[in-house]
């Protein structure tokens, strides 16, 4: 009897293996050939575009820019200069200090010459008390705010600066990122765009990694591909990620993912939707599906935009330590999310977000290292009792190593074909190389901080996971 169960659990097993391998090959070769067709679209429509026409455009929008910092001393003065240079006409800046245990606020207050001043605003998202709010004394710097409020979590942080800006789009922002030049110009451009009957609620831009770049007076001026190995898979997997992923979901109006280190968003929608969730550490990704939602559940037609330009850059984490605190989050984020929003998967009410895009998520991005994990353990059962087919074994593992390779490699080429931000031939040559060693080191590293996260998440662990910087190469 166990025998006859024995061989039925292997063959399927096998099979389940393979057809969900299978699956996801398929649907990663897909979602890339949609990016490069959308790609190729994207960089010919807007070759001829000069987006310092929005800035005399009468139907330009007003923008707020909110950035939540906790414990951000170290780079807080660079970062909030960096967003005072943006170039646009009607702006204003939101720095919340959340509760901050070090310096930040007071580098903010010398720096900038700020001083509480009395602001009236109203609270429309609950969110922790805020304490003061300052402005600075300084006529030119009028479009910065200053709020010192409880510390609550990120989200928390978001929903006050949320009650406090002044305009109709908000970008949220991470304080320690870094944005392009013209970043602003090129986020407002789709909500110009708009067609009738159809709204675009918010708006997505590619996220770089800043590792060992050079920074001057808060502007980066020149790309460097990062010297330590972690920061540079990252490029690596934020250009996949970016340009072979979102790009795809954003061509079929699937994508339920806007980078929490930048973004841009209709805020009535968003208020109406009820704000950022502070009960899970995704609240980026739970915030534009709660809007999906919003918008399918009034059957009102909407799009959510991602754009390739090189936008904002980022300090990733260079450590193992800080690495496996951002993925559990993630992983964490993800469960949460999922789960809050458990009834649109499969559900056809909610058309593709429901048919698709949840589905995709749930099968490919959640549960793929689980599948993973437990086809690893399986193979040491087989291998243990001496029934492991070696050589099919070694054929898989070689096609599964060939298609990370090649998917990679992909990514790399789109990058240089499109914005070519590493100009030197050494740096692509050391991001192949990257490429190389990435899917048998580094991506078991990944798979075992994504399991840990599911198991912390079931054990009610529900900490943010300090990022710890260590600053930007600046020059004065």
């Amino acid at each position: 009897m166990m025998g006859y169960f024995f061989y039925y659990f292997t063959r399927f097993a096998d099979h389940f293996i393979l057809i969900y391998s299978g699956l996801l090959f398929t649907t990663y070769f897909l979602l890339s050939s949609i990016s490069a067709r959308a790609m190729i679209n994207y960089l010919r429509r807007n070759s001829f575009i000069d987006f310092r026409d929005i800035l005399t455009a009468p139907s330009a929008p007003s923008v707020s820019i909110i950035a939540p910092a906790y414990n951000e001393s170290l780079t807080i003065v660079e970062n909030v200069r960096s967003l005072l240079n943006i170039h646009y006409v009607n702006f204003e800046v939101i720095i919340i200090n959340d509760g901050s245990k070090d310096d930040t606020l007071k580098k903010m207050i010398e720096a900038y010459d700020l001083e509480i001043v009395p602001y009236a605003f109203d609270e429309k998202i609950p969110s922790k008390r805020i304490r003061a709010i300052y402005k600075s004394k300084i006529p030119s710097l009028n479009k910065l705010t200053v709020v010192d409020k409880e510390n609550g979590g990120k989200a928390d942080a978001l929903n006050s600066g949320i009650n406090v800006s002044k305009y109709e789009l908000f970008a949220a922002i991470d304080v320690d990122c870094i944005l392009e030049y013209e970043s602003l110009l090129k986020m407002v451009k789709p909500f110009m765009e708009e067609r009738a009957g159809r709204k675009v609620i918010a708006v997505g831009g590619v996220v770089r990694i800043a590792n060992s770049c050079e920074v001057t007076d808060g502007k980066i001026t020149r790309v460097n591909l990062p010297k330590d190995i972690l920061p540079r898979v990252q490029v690596l997997e934020y250009i996949r990620a970016f340009l072979l992923g979102r790009m795809a979901w954003s061509r079929l109006n699937g994508l339920i993912l806007i980078s929490g280190a930048f973004g841009m968003f209709d805020k009535k929608i968003a208020i109406a939707s009820g704000g950022y969730n502070h009960n899970t550490v995704g609240e980026d990704m739970e915030l534009v599906i709660r809007m999906r939602r919003y918008m399918e559940e009034r059957k009102e037609k909407y799009s959510v935009v991602y754009l390739p330009d090189p936008l904002c850059w980022t300090e990733a984490p260079s450590s193992v330590k800080i690495l496996s605190k951002q993925r559990n989050r993630w992983t964490r984020g993800t469960a949460e999310t999922l789960w809050l929003h458990k009834k649109l998967i499969f559900n056809p009410k909610y058309n593709f977000l429901g048919m698709i895009s949840m589905p995709f998520w749930f099968l490919f991005e959640w549960l793929a290292p689980i599948v993973e994990t437990i086809a690893f353990f399986y193979l040491i059962m087989m291998a243990f009792l001496g029934i492991l087919n070696i050589e099919l074994f070694i054929t898989l593992f070689i096609l599964i190593y060939a298609f990370a390779i090649l998917y990679s490699t992909a990514a790399i080429l789109f990058e240089e074909l499109s914005y070519h931000q590493y100009k030197k031939m050494g740096d692509i040559f050391r991001l192949l190389g990257t490429a190389l060693i990435e899917p048998i080191i580094i991506h078991p590293m990944n798979v075992y901080y994504a399991v840990r996260g599911n198991l912390d998440l079931m054990t009610g662990v529900k900490n943010w996971g300090e990022m710890k910087r260590t600053g930007f190469a600046t020059k004065k």
